[in-house]
């Protein structure tokens, strides 16, 4: 019964930054990695970012590697993603979502999602 909940989604302007942070309780947190989608309107969803358990394994998807960094700690219960020099292409809804898998790049790997949070980054 592991729930996860996204925040710090909001309006940007492109080259602009946004933190965003997904809270995790009703499970063990250190033994999931963690992982980071996006979905735009009339798209699919597409990954983003993972980080294994301990934090020592991070994969990025090659359109958002250098510009956005995920971490963890496991002491809040906590995964983050900030998100530097933002694009409009960056515009969709994030969610995270929690894996028993070490890195997993395919959202089917991933048992339990996160409501999303609203990503809008203007022109």
């Amino acid at each position: 019964q592991v729930q996860l909940v996204e925040s710090g989604g909001g309006l940007v302007q492109a080259g602009g930054s946004l933190r965003l942070s997904c809270a995790a309780s009703g499970g063990t947190f250190s033994r999931y990695s963690m992982g980071w989608f996006r979905q735009a309107p009339g798209k699919e969803r597409e990954f983003v970012a993972t980080i294994s358990w301990s934090g020592g394994a991070t994969y990025y998807a090659d359109s958002v590697k250098g510009r956005l960094t995920i971490s963890r700690d496991n002491a809040k219960n906590t995964v983050y993603l900030q998100m530097n020099s933002l694009k409009p292409e960056d515009t969709a809804v994030y969610y995270c979502a929690a894996t028993f898998a070490t890195i997993a790049t395919i959202g089917a790997q991933y048992a339990y999602w996160g409501q999303g949070t609203q990503v809008t980054v203007s022109s």
